[in-house]
């Protein structure tokens, strides 16, 4: 057959880079960066050619399979057909919730299904179905606190602000490191072109970071901060803007003097005091955000995934407000894409505490409880427990706290289902597994990261192969799941249990509209729906159109909408939030100097975890070309602190934490400040028994997560706590 040369996007990171791929057959040639993507402008990482090594993978699974005996390396698998898995699966979640009430149904939602259409247009629709009070997501691990303050601050969950990199003067990072992500929550291919862009017409970039992260090492400054002590920094911060009288907010800003009384007790030198970032330094970016002509501040996982996560993010809002970066080029900015979800009201505003978890009382938040939570909601009896579970393209045993007490709490589950379409760390515990197809399979476009993209554009990308004939997307998988719940509990009401007749009509009445709406959502594809949007939302745009544009339609920069794009009641920011006030009064309480070493009895070391740019999280590990080269697998400690425990370059180590304990050989180098080491996450297969993993199992690591601990969570969105984490660190004997 002759080459062919089509256009697609990388589902693989939040990058969502444009790729020009050579096929032949159902041979992949080559996969390049497109260079004529409005966005990505050519660019792509290692992660994009082995989507040809994610396509052939012999590991992966095509067709559903289910495990006889119990878990573990002694479980046998055998194949199962499409719809009798299907009817197996529902009939199961449809008992136990007629036996044990609906919450006695989890479900886990992990990072890939941002990253596919199917999952978004049914899958979510499946999860609503499905009516469980137990839902978790990815997202309690990660991103928490930034959509709690964009709730509270503009009104809506997904109404984030992204630096404007391509006109900025000045771009500040903190615990944000896009050498090696190209972006998180915010979408930026090709972050090293714009920063040599950004160098050339003569603006600067700052890091804050315990690491010198791959980021850091390009950048013009780097303030190393000790983990977990970010608050103080940005607080102080807040406090020079104001005290100083340098803040110049917009007209639709209300609260300034509240956020400044609140800020009062972090001045410089106590951030000094507990970071490490010295006092002259916090003054002297104060003064630099304020004089610049157009700054951006972002703060990523670093000061997400920590105690005080929630005010970092606050404080990081804050200051592009207060000096007036909001909403102006160069500053942060809100995207206008093709398809706007919040304006087409595809996702709520978000709510926090519409209820809590049973067990430890930790809110929600637009129906999901923080993962951190999940193991104790199964393993503790009581009404609500959890006895069987749902988990879509998620691997929380190898991406949560404690993940090792979570799969021996999915072994003692009376059923589970995994959709996913490998064998792995949490899908070994699933009763049935239903694979999905693989990324070069099927259609997409990014309702997600076009929303935060740093450009506005809108792409099409085409399934470069056809699914084969036994095979099933992720959004067929969820129709037949959700309309099969759903004729199995209308077959089940006429026997109604204790309702009367009269109580189960009038059930029946509040429920058929949304039961229809969601059979309507189900009959049709991801295509029909995209294809509804644009017309719907007048734009201009078509599906066929998008598609027969590689790389997609340019609709320009960022551009100005405040404060008409705000979701608040009254169109005005309010900074002055008092569930954030609550923490900070927290936060002024603690001792103002921090302690030589961390006063936790576990550890006087502080753990950080971080990513490399042929990482992605914990599934492709599996992928030939993108375990190769160095180790990346060890923990890193600084001289200062290897040298006073006896530890040499290469030696194996006993890293402990509260929960938990892993040996694994360590690198030292000054690349971490003293006082902290470094793992990174997503390693560990080879100590998982049961899985197929074949390349992944002969890579050396071990889990970050089985030091993490689950009871330790930020304390206003119970997000879970990853950076800062007290360790102790010995040599290990042989």
């Amino acid at each position: 057959m002759s080459e062919q040369t089509r256009y697609i996007t990388c589902v693989l990171c939040e990058a969502s880079c444009g790729l020009e791929v050579t096929i032949d057959g159902p041979s992949v040639r080559s996969i390049r960066g497109h260079e004529a993507d409005p966005l990505s402008r050519g660019h792509i990482c290692p992660k994009a050619i082995a989507l040809q090594d994610l396509h052939t993978d012999p590991d992966r699974l095509r067709t559903p399979i289910r495990r006889v005996g119990p878990p573990g390396v002694h479980a046998t698998w055998e194949p199962i057909g499409w719809d009798e898995a299907f009817d197996l699966v529902a009939e199961r979640i449809v008992a136990i919730q007629a036996e044990h009430g609906p919450d006695a149904v989890g479900v886990y939602l992990g990072n890939p299904n941002v990253h596919s259409l199917g999952a978004i247009t049914h899958g979510v629709n499946l999860v609503r179905t499905i009516k469980s009070r137990n839902t978790f997501s990815a997202t309690s691990v990660d991103q928490l606190p930034h959509h709690l303050i964009a709730m509270l601050l503009y009104g809506h969950q997904f109404l984030l602000p992204v630096p404007d990199i391509d006109r900025t003067q000045l771009l500040v990072l903190i615990g944000n490191n896009p050498m090696a992500s190209n972006g998180s929550m915010m979408t930026v291919p090709d972050f090293p072109g714009r920063l040599r862009e950004l160098t050339a017409r003569g603006g600067s970039l700052v890091v804050l970071d315990p690491r010198r992260t791959e980021t850091a090492k390009v950048a013009d400054t780097h303030h190393p901060v000790l983990p977990g002590t970010d608050a103080y920094v940005l607080l102080a911060i807040i406090n020079v803007l104001i005290s100083g009288g340098l803040a110049r907010p917009a007209a639709y800003v209300g609260g300034v003097a509240e956020v400044g009384r609140a800020v009062a007790a972090f001045t410089p030198e106590r951030a000094e005091a507990m970071s490490g970032m010295p006092a002259a330094a916090v003054i002297e970016l104060a003064h630099l955000l304020a004089d610049s002509p157009a700054a951006a501040v972002h703060g990523r996982m670093g000061v997400s995934t920590q105690e005080f996560g929630t005010i970092c993010q606050w404080a990081v809002q804050c200051i592009n407000i207060l000096t007036g970066n909001l909403d102006r080029p160069g500053g942060t900015m809100l995207t206008t894409p093709a398809i706007d979800v919040i304006g087409a009201r595809i996702v709520g505003p978000g709510h926090l505490g519409a209820w809590h978890s049973r067990v430890r009382g930790l809110p929600e938040f637009s129906g999901e409880l923080p993962v951190s939570t999940l193991t104790e909601e199964i393993t503790t009896p009581g009404p609500g427990a959890i006895k069987a579970l749902v988990c879509m393209a998620g691997n929380p045993v190898a991406s949560t706290p404690a993940g090792d007490e979570l799969g021996t709490a999915l072994a003692g589950l009376d059923f589970m289902v995994a959709i996913d379409f490998y064998l792995g760390e949490t899908s070994r515990y699933a009763d049935v597994i239903l694979p999905p197809t693989g990324p070069l399979e099927r259609e997409h476009y990014d309702l997600v990261f076009h929303l935060l993209a740093v450009r506005n554009t809108a792409r099409w990308s085409p399934a470069l192969f056809d699914k084969p004939s036994t095979a099933r997307h992720d959004w067929e998988i969820a129709r037949e799941l959700g309309l099969r719940i759903m004729r199995l509990r209308a077959a089940a009401q006429p026997e109604g249990g204790e309702a009367s007749p009269i109580e189960r009509v009038g059930t029946a009445l509040r429920e058929a509209p949304k039961n229809l709406e969601r059979q309507a959502k189900f009959r049709t594809t991801p295509r029909q729906q995209i294809d509804l949007l644009l017309a719907g939302l007048g734009t201009g745009l078509s599906v066929d159109q998008l598609a027969s544009t590689p790389g997609g339609v340019d609709l320009g920069p960022l551009e100005p909408r405040l404060p008409q794009r705000l979701h608040t009641e009254d169109k005005r920011i309010h900074l002055a939030q008092p569930l954030v006030f609550e923490a900070v009064a927290e936060l002024a309480a603690r001792p103002t100097a921090y302690p030589q070493a961390p006063a936790d009895p576990h550890g006087d070391l502080l753990l950080i975890g971080r990513r490399a740019q042929r990482d992605n999280n914990s599934w492709l590990h599996n992928a030939p070309r993108l375990i190769s080269g160095k180790p990346r697998h060890r923990l890193l400690i600084n001289p200062v602190d290897a040298h006073s425990r006896g530890i040499s370059d290469g030696d194996a180590v006993t890293v402990t934490s509260r929960v938990g304990g892993v040996r694994v050989e360590c690198t030292v180098t000054d690349d971490v400040m003293p006082q902290v080491v470094c793992l990174p996450h997503g390693y560990g297969h080879a100590l998982a028994d049961g899985i197929r993993l074949r390349h992944a199992k002969t890579l050396a690591g071990v889990s970050f997560n089985d030091l993490s601990d689950p009871e330790t969570t930020d304390g206003v969105t119970g997000n879970a706590v990853l950076n800062g984490i007290p360790v102790t660190v010995v040599r290990s004997a042989g």
